[in-house]
């Protein structure tokens, strides 16, 4: 009995094992690596990441794949540095606009992000195209887009900076508690993912999205509208991809056209390593969070011990493999 509750144990909580055992295993390498400044900084670079993965994991419930991701966070994060400027900065993207509110860039990234969302909800809802061939479309022509306002005259393709510290500070400042300092970019990430764990958990859509993922044909016959709700998801996951470009521009003080990429790999990634099924119908908020929390360790602990990029791929790769197959042996246990 012992035995079968910590196998169940194990099973269940794997994820959260692996990370464990992650930072103990480059801790003992390592020493230093246990401090306050490795645990802040590993925990911003995961920030925007865990807001983009929380988007691109709804497709993923749904049987869908989003390959767009990394290309709209390019394009939210050029749109928002562009217009995000000091009014005394040598190299303006726009001569002639006057500075703008803060809220203003924020809000209009976020409405590209999620324009760019309804042009994919509306192919793969209304066209049939399956997500992964719609997503791709999307994706080579949000980076057109995006290429080509960057490259406006009188930018030509220059990385965008001297943003104003009110834009900034979303991405750098922190919030002082007198004991510690806690980033408001964590601060956001956590209230985001907070607020996806409602949408995920207690609300229709959320239902709907894991009825649609879990048994299309099922979810039609009982009475859900499964076009406006894939609609509705990438809508959603769009927004939330523009306010990982926000802070990605904010966090780095700057950004180009290249900004993004490969991010959306490194989202379906860690939303399946974090136990999000590419079947469809499963996945969990706090499971999404820790998936990206090991790939970012993996990241910043191998480098912090010397380990190379080409290993570090190696090993990602590895954990991609290895968390599909269980994946998918457990897909074909359930049929």
């Amino acid at each position: 009995m012992n035995g079968s509750r910590i196998s169940k144990f194990m099973t269940q909580n794997a994820i959260y094992i692996v990370l464990v055992v992650l930072v103990a295993a480059i801790s003992i390498y390592s020493p230093n690596f246990l401090s306050m400044t490795s645990f802040r900084d590993i925990l911003i670079q995961s920030s925007p990441r865990v807001i983009i993965a929380l988007g691109s994991a709804m497709i993923l419930i749904t049987a869908g794949c989003d390959l767009s991701a990394g290309r709209v966070v390019g394009l939210t994060a050029v749109v928002s540095a562009s217009l995000s400027q000091m009014p005394n900065y040598p190299h303006p993207f726009f001569e002639q606009v006057p500075q703008l509110p803060t809220f203003l860039p924020i809000i209009i990234a976020i409405a590209v992000g999620a324009l760019v969302g309804l042009i994919s909800g509306l192919i793969v809802a209304y066209l049939k195209i399956v997500p992964f061939i719609a997503t791709l479309g999307t994706m080579v022509m949000t980076y057109g887009v995006c290429s080509l306002y960057f490259d406006m005259e009188p930018n030509n393709s220059q990385p965008i900076g001297g943003l104003r510290p009110e834009f900034t500070v979303f991405g750098s400042g922190s919030l002082d508690l007198g004991v510690i300092t806690i980033p408001y970019i964590v601060i956001i990430a956590a209230v985001i993912a907070f607020v996806m764990w409602i949408v995920y958990n207690k609300t229709v859509l959320g239902k709907n999205m894991f009825a649609i993922g879990g048994n299309p044909q099922a979810a039609v016959v009982s009475g859900i509208n499964v076009a406006a709700t894939l609609i509705a998801i990438y809508v959603i996951a769009g927004a939330l991809y523009g306010v990982g470009g926000i802070l990605e521009a904010a966090r780095t003080g700057g950004a180009t056209n290249n900004y993004g990429n490969m991010y959306e790999l490194d989202a379906i990634a860690a939303a399946v390593v974090g136990g999000v099924s590419v079947t469809g119908g499963i996945g969990t908020v706090p499971g999404i969070i820790a998936g990206v929390l090991i790939f970012t360790v993996i990241n910043y602990g191998l480098t912090f011990v010397g380990m190379g990029p080409y290993w570090q791929l190696i090993i990602k790769g590895l954990i991609i493999v290895v968390a599909v197959a269980v994946d998918v042996r457990k897909y074909l246990a359930r049929k």
